[in-house]
């Protein structure tokens, strides 16, 4: 008795899955007439930006990230992964120490532990460019400038 019972629930679940090959992606994306899709029956028109890339991190975070380190040139910025890393940078007054930032976004909301900053810092001496000490408040300053500049983007949105 066991035996046919499980072989009954192997058929109904063998058919099942052989009943219908489409899928969600297939069904979301077949539209009547009207031109609504079925599983957004109140939609008229497609959403532009569900086909565009989104960011993996908080929007205003990102850009008050590019905008704070706007006077550095930048190695890589990836906003899926939310990391931006600059190139080595020397301050015109400074030519013998440069320094190279690393910001990291970490969440997709505002807040003040969302944004974490690595400072390195070269001094140029006899044998070539070695690694310096960098003042700790360094790496929180501009933090703090970036979640600074994020607000003000977000109240300049809400206006």
């Amino acid at each position: 008795m066991r035996i046919l019972l499980l072989a009954a629930c192997a058929c109904a679940c063998i058919l099942t899955a052989c009943g219908s090959s489409r899928t969600r992606d297939n069904i979301s994306t077949s539209t009547s007439s009207s031109g609504r899709t079925l599983l957004h029956p109140f939609r008229s028109t497609p959403d532009p930006v569900a086909n565009q890339p989104q960011l993996g991190v908080n929007s205003y975070l990102w850009r008050a990230t590019l905008d704070t380190l706007n006077f550095m040139p930048l190695a890589s910025a990836d906003p899926v992964g939310g990391v931006v890393i600059s190139d080595w940078y020397a301050a015109p007054d400074k030519p013998d120490e440069h320094m190279k930032l690393t910001v990291y976004i970490l969440d997709r909301r505002l807040r003040a532990d969302a944004v974490r900053v690595a400072v390195f810092r070269q001094v140029r001496g006899n044998n070539g460019w070695a690694d310096a000490m960098t003042n700790p408040d360094t790496g929180i300053k501009l933090e703090n400038a970036i979640l600074a500049r994020a607000r003000e983007l977000r109240l300049a949105s809400t206006q």
